[in-house]
């Protein structure tokens, strides 16, 4: 992502009347969490891609990012998002795992306490870190790490939301669950298919495993 002024209201293509045309779309496949809407139709997705690809921010599709990484489809993250908070009380404490543009962990930052975000690779963990603080998201901990490992310092979470896919879930990551907590993570391999999974922790070593829409991500890199 190469360097730019950071218009976070957007013109044209990128502007708030796009924006609330990719919300309706996001309604009308069955997205209902108005809150969670009004913050995907206030957060700057242009800001989140090159400058190059501004214009088609708001399409719902993922994009590329460099790196061999891509920014999720819009429908993607507020489907998540979405699975991310149900439940009686909406997550307080949440660990994203991959970083990648920084878009995932800026939708979910109006709407917990904590994010703590994990990224493995340099470059775009310290661009996505810069973008994130020029645009005054203070509840989001970026750290560089291998995102198989979570981050344990921080555990226990009350939701952990995985944006690559491993063959096999990390056992790290169920055991920084909080007690009632969800993992929201895709598993399977790339080029087949993968199913988008919720393990909710009931007790210390029993997970209730919930299958949901196949869906396609990059791999999850340096498994343990």
């Amino acid at each position: 992502m190469s360097p730019r002024k950071l218009d976070t209201q957007g013109i044209g293509m990128t502007s708030q009347r796009t924006r609330n045309r990719l919300v309706e779309r996001l309604r009308a496949a069955g997205i209902t969490h108005e809150t969670l809407l009004f913050v995907m139709s206030r957060t700057p997705r242009h800001l989140f891609v090159d400058e190059a690809l501004a214009s088609r921010a708001y399409e719902d599709t993922a994009l590329p990012i460099g790196y061999g990484q891509t920014i999720s489809q819009p429908y993607i993250v507020a489907y998540m998002t979405e699975l991310l908070m149900m439940g009686d009380s909406p997550p307080r404490k949440v660990l994203e795992v991959g970083t990648g543009s920084g878009y995932q962990a800026a939708v979910l930052s109006p709407l917990v306490d904590k994010v703590f975000t994990v990224e493995r690779i340099e470059p775009l963990f310290h661009a996505t870190r810069e973008l994130l603080d020029a645009l005054g998201y203070r509840n989001i901990h970026t750290y560089l790490s291998n995102g198989s490992d979570g981050l344990v310092k921080e555990a226990p979470f009350d939701a952990i939301i995985v944006t690559a896919a491993p063959e096999k879930i990390p056992p790290a990551l169920l055991e920084q669950l909080a007690l009632g907590g969800r993992l929201i993570i895709p598993v399977g391999k790339q080029g087949l298919m993968q199913v988008l999974q919720i393990i909710t922790r009931k007790s210390a070593e029993n997970y209730i495993t919930v299958e949901y829409e196949a869906v396609q991500f990059v791999p999850m890199i340096n498994e343990n």
